[in-house]
């Protein structure tokens, strides 16, 4: 069953990537459906509002396909650890204001899709850090969250950012950072503190950015989106 798993989402990047580079075939087109790419918000237990701005992922997905061409489904859809259709999913996308718990065996299973190609983008809503954190280091024991030099690849893989992660949100006021696990030399999870892009994404009236900050978040997204398909 791990093998079928690992096979599927492989299988899923794949159809991604061939997208990303432009890549046409009738059987992509026969699979066009199943090949659409989708952000799915993951869902999870300890009282954080996991399922808060709707509207991010699907503003995030139409802005991506507009400026990259990217086949997307652009639409609302999440997903919880412990259902089989993980394993189907190329990018999970998780936030939330408070407390994060995951169940031993959700562990494992985060552990196994990201092992296996999967890619999770969080985005700290502000108060999610110490519980994202402390669940973090159960599913990778010997790692820590590491910052991403400027140079790294995901800031310039569509959009430039020479600075690093763009402050969409105040905060704190502290600094904005992108932190990241690896698995193999190849990022896995990528976290944004005291920045929160994520905001951004969503419907203009929802949190009252200035255009030029929403236009900034979008294209963020769309380097994420495209450093997790082609890598």
């Amino acid at each position: 069953m791990q093998s079928d798993r690992k096979t599927c989402l492989r299988a899923a990047r794949l159809l991604m990537v061939c997208a990303v580079v432009g890549v046409a075939s009738q059987a992509l087109a026969q699979s066009r459906i199943e090949s659409q790419f989708r952000i799915t918000r993951l869902k999870y237990s300890g009282g954080g509002d996991w399922y808060n701005d709707p509207s991010e992922e699907v503003n995030l997905l139409r802005f991506a396909q507009k400026e990259t061409g990217i086949d997307v489904d652009p639409r609302y859809e999440f997903v919880d650890l412990s259902g089989e259709r993980l394993f189907t999913v190329p990018f999970l996308f998780m936030t939330g204001h408070g407390n994060i718990v995951f169940s031993d065996f959700e562990i494992q299973r985060l552990r196994a899709y990201l092992t296996r190609g999967g890619f999770l983008y969080a985005d700290d809503d502000y108060g999610m850090d110490k519980a994202f954190r402390r669940e973090m280091k159960r599913v990778f024991p010997d790692q820590e969250l590491l910052e991403l030099p400027f140079t790294h690849g995901l800031y310039h893989s569509r959009f430039e950012f020479p600075n690093g992660v763009p402050k969409t949100h105040e905060h704190d006021g502290k600094p904005a950072q992108g932190f990241g696990l690896f698995w193999k030399g190849r990022l896995v999870v990528y976290y944004t503190y005291e920045s929160n892009p994520s905001d951004g994404w969503a419907d203009p009236e929802v949190h009252g950015d200035p255009d030029q900050v929403r236009q900034e978040a979008l294209r963020f997204g769309t380097n994420i989106v495209v450093w997790a398909l082609t890598h």
